[in-house]
């Protein structure tokens, strides 16, 4: 009888596929990894200075060492004031901003150095830049971003279908983007960032302009659509507390580019001896009751 020895990084491999094999979610690696996250922005300048700005040295602190993790199949909401570095954390794992310093994997992938691969994976959407042309119908759009993410045009058509009909969009796929009201537009970016079936979500106040009604059924749709196949990682920043309670698993607070806490909304109740998300918040930040939370971060 032969054997094969195996040694090494070959063995752990093995080994950790073994497991993977037999117990299913026994081991995983982790969706999103975000390391020792730094960003510092140059100075903002006025007239004939604002030239120099590509060459000012980065001094203003966005995000200040953050290390986290969103495992495979999570829902994880980031929680802070304005300016506290929800959306600079979003564009870096969503490679649109490089890091000052630190690292971040998103599907396996890093997102500085091999961010073509880890952007095949993302589906980003945020409600203050939809990025969608304007002079383009629905259809046209969603067809060309999905082409972009490598769906053949039968593929894309066919899903845009369905999602059209989950979404309500129906009616808004022949239309210029430009004659559509900001819910629908709204809605429509929602659904070029689920087309290509990502397996990472990142959205940044994803029900913004959108209605009491349709925010409630893009959470619906959200939680028990796409999230209950328990292979797609959400990771968004909402301004809307009793949103963050129905999707999130884990709640990231954030204050001044720093992680202050992460981890489920109970345990984060539990440990601040609070009644709600919004005292919780407050107590963890040290911030007076009249600074809300539900600012643009």
């Amino acid at each position: 009888m032969t054997t094969t020895c195996i040694s090494g990084p070959d063995l752990a491999h093995a080994v950790v596929s073994r497991i993977r094999t037999r117990y299913k979610c026994a081991v995983s690696d982790a969706a999103i990894q975000a390391v020792s996250i730094e960003k510092a922005f140059p100075p903002s300048r006025g007239g004939w200075r604002a030239f120099l700005h590509p060459f000012e040295r980065p001094s203003i602190p966005a995000l200040a060492g953050i290390t986290f993790d969103v495992r495979e199949g999570e829902a994880v909401a980031l929680l802070g004031a304005n300016g506290a570095g929800k959306s600079t954390l979003l564009r870096i794992l969503a490679t649109l901003l490089l890091p000052t310093r630190g690292s971040a994997r998103v599907a396996g992938h890093d997102a500085v150095r091999d961010s073509r691969a880890a952007r095949r994976e993302i589906g980003y959407h945020s409600g203050g830049d939809l990025g969608l042309l304007p002079r383009l119908t629905g259809r046209e759009n969603l067809l060309f971003f999905g082409q972009l993410n490598l769906l053949s045009r039968e593929d894309c058509l066919s899903r845009i279908a369905r999602i059209s009909t989950q979404l309500r969009l129906e009616d808004a796929l022949d239309r210029q983007v430009r004659t559509l009201s900001s819910g629908t537009v709204q809605r429509l970016s929602l659904a070029r960032a689920l087309l290509h079936r990502p397996r990472v979500l990142l959205f940044d106040e994803p029900t913004r302009s959108l209605d009491a009604l349709a925010a409630a059924e893009f959470r619906r749709y959200l939680k028990s659509e796409v999230m209950k196949r328990g292979t797609v990682s959400l990771l968004f920043a909402s301004h809307t507390l009793p949103e963050v309670e129905i999707l999130a698993d884990r709640v990231a607070v954030i204050d001044q580019g720093r992680l202050l806490e992460m981890d489920s909304p109970s345990s984060i109740l539990q440990k601040t001896a609070c009644a709600s998300l919004e005292l919780a918040f407050f107590k963890l930040t040290g911030r007076a009751p009249h600074a809300s939370p539900e600012t643009s971060g």
